[in-house]
């Protein structure tokens, strides 16, 4: 209201156009009159294509049965928590992490057990031996976010494999929140838990087209799993939304099966940002970060800024440097509640929703803030 100019690196939201092609398929179906109900599970058609979309590109194999449509990627976690959980059982989940795992599965009664990170020279890496000793006779699910929101952090393939040996030997579910799966600048094909022998029987895919083809306010997705955890899940849908936007269903086949140079053209803009964001960062004194392969997220460690700076409290941090640069931006404490045991203090750079043009320009103000 007062004219200041804001620099929006707080929201994982994108300010890059959905591709053209289903933007007019939308209109096509729209138009054509499928504006009412369809099936709670969605359309039949949209299902057979995700269901060889996702699974050729995890090497395995799943039918339309195993696809239950959603508006958007986070339903799956509420109705994936309500169909393995009961009141009082445990569900590891990544913090920091989706605040919406933990909320989640306090609000239904289950036992919200984090798992942290360790920081590598490479990014981030699961603390392994943490997240075991969490696990009790009551555990009955893991959580587990490859390319993930906040760190942009990426499994090693034998990360994967660890953490799949975990789930077989204490027998949990697994929901893989594959949300940046395909939001990744490199050549390197994706890593998927449910590629592991014995996984895929255990595992929901919480799947997003948000990210891919630039649609977050759109808000459609799907659940993918086991034939019989999905039937619960859809049974969810039954008595929660009904059904998925019915049109928005058909113009989802011509995203996963007709022009892909639309999501070729998001991801070259994203990566521009991120190497412009990644290089103004770095010239700042007290902060180096590595340039991370997946998603749209930078979390730098601002420690030494805040020693300089005279902050302890990460939030006055976050409010002083949005007065005094107008630079937005999200802190470690919106991912989850910190562990008693956390000493250094983390920001989080989005870099979907702001053009390269004032990715500098506010990274450079807030530099010379820090300088001042």
């Amino acid at each position: 209201k007062k004219g200041h100019k804001v620099y929006p690196f707080h929201l994982g939201d994108m300010n890059i156009p959905t591709p053209e092609n289903i933007r007019q398929a939308t209109y096509k179906y729209m138009t054509e009159g499928h504006n009412g109900y369809c099936p709670a599970a969605g359309i039949p058609e949209l299902r057979e294509a995700l269901a060889m979309d996702v699974g050729a590109k995890r090497n395995v194999n799943y039918s339309a049965e195993n696809v239950v449509i959603q508006p958007g990627g986070k339903p799956t976690i509420w109705k994936f928590i309500a169909a393995v959980m009961n009141r009082g059982q445990g569900v590891l989940y990544p913090s920091p992490g989706y605040p919406i795992y933990e909320s989640q599965i306090e609000y239904q009664g289950g036992v919200a057990l984090p798992y942290r990170y360790v920081e590598t020279k490479s990014g981030f890496a699961i603390d392994l031996d943490q997240l075991r000793s969490s696990i009790s006779k009551d555990t009955v699910a893991l959580i587990y976010n490859n390319y993930q929101n906040p760190l942009s952090a990426a499994s090693s393939q034998e990360e994967i494999e660890t953490l799949a040996d975990i789930a077989i030997d204490h027998d949990l579910w697994v929901l893989s929140d594959d949300a940046y799966y395909e939001i990744r600048y490199t050549d390197d094909p994706p890593r998927s838990i449910v590629s592991i022998p014995g996984m895929q029987d255990r595992t929901v895919i919480l799947y997003s087209f948000s990210k891919k083809y630039a649609m977050t306010g759109w808000r459609i997705g799907a659940s993918i799993g086991p034939k019989e955890l999905a039937s619960h899940i859809a049974k969810l849908n039954v008595n929660d939304e009904s059904c998925t936007n019915h049109f928005i269903q058909w113009a989802m086949i011509e995203a996963l099966n007709g022009d892909i140079s639309g999501p070729k053209n998001i991801l070259d803009e994203l990566c521009m940002r991120r190497d412009a964001a990644v290089a103004t960062l770095n010239s700042i004194d007290g902060i180096s970060i590595p340039s991370p392969e997946s998603t749209f997220y930078l979390f730098p460690n601002i420690t030494a800024v805040m020693n300089k700076k005279g902050f302890k409290d990460i939030e006055q941090f976050r409010i002083a440097v949005l007065e005094q640069t107008g630079v937005s931006f999200c802190t470690r404490n919106h991912f989850g509640r910190p562990g008693e045991d956390e000493k250094e203090h983390f920001i989080r750079f989005a870099y979907s929703g702001i053009g390269v043009h004032d990715i500098r320009e506010g990274i450079e103000k807030f530099k010379s803030w820090i300088a001042a």
